[in-house]
């Protein structure tokens, strides 16, 4: 069992293949029950994210505790997103921006009161402890001004733009300690 990451408001629990796999393929309420709580229709919609994480973990197992994690609130463990690293530190893909790069969702009822934030927070620190992270890398849409201000915020500069299976990504990159973290 992979440990949970645990900040002030969030637990970050890895969603396993079992969990992956009951979600696509099985009962979701089975998926449910094994989470310790009811699973969101928002989350019940990234199939393909689903798919694409359970895939990178048969391909190598090692990835599993970067994957995908909820983000589960602590007073209730409602599941207000998720977070992951795209691959473990140091894949190609990278073209030398940084070490690992993070994706993440905040569901729409829970946006704009700091989850976010503090899941990227959380992470990264994990990141930098368990797999010598320095530089992280973030892809975000040009459009997306919220997240485009909290990386601002966190201290992320653009240093490229990239086109994947997304669209037009702007690549933003920060060296750990981010803003504001005391470490």
């Amino acid at each position: 069992m992979i440990a949970d990451i645990i900040s002030s408001r969030l637990i970050l629990r890895h969603l396993d293949a079992d969990f992956l796999q009951a979600c696509l393929y099985g009962d979701p309420s089975v998926a449910a029950e094994r989470l310790g709580c009811p699973l969101p229709a928002d989350w019940l919609a990234e199939r393909p994210l689903m798919a694409m994480r359970l895939q990178d973990m048969a391909e190598d197992p090692a990835y599993a505790p970067w994957s995908v994690r909820a983000m589960l609130r602590r007073d209730d463990l409602a599941i207000v997103g998720h977070i992951n690293f795209h691959t473990m530190p140091g894949h190609p893909y990278l073209n030398g921006y940084g070490d690992v790069e993070l994706g993440y969702t905040v569901y729409p009822a829970f946006r704009r009161q700091g989850y976010a934030r503090e899941a990227l927070l959380a992470m990264a620190g994990w990141a930098v402890e368990q797999g010598g992270v320095a530089r992280l890398v973030l892809s975000i849409e040009p459009g997306n001004l919220p997240s485009h201000a909290l990386a601002a915020q966190l201290g992320f500069a653009k240093v490229g733009q990239v086109r994947d299976e997304d669209g037009c990504e702007d690549v933003l990159t920060a060296d750990w300690p981010l803003s504001g973290v005391l470490v």
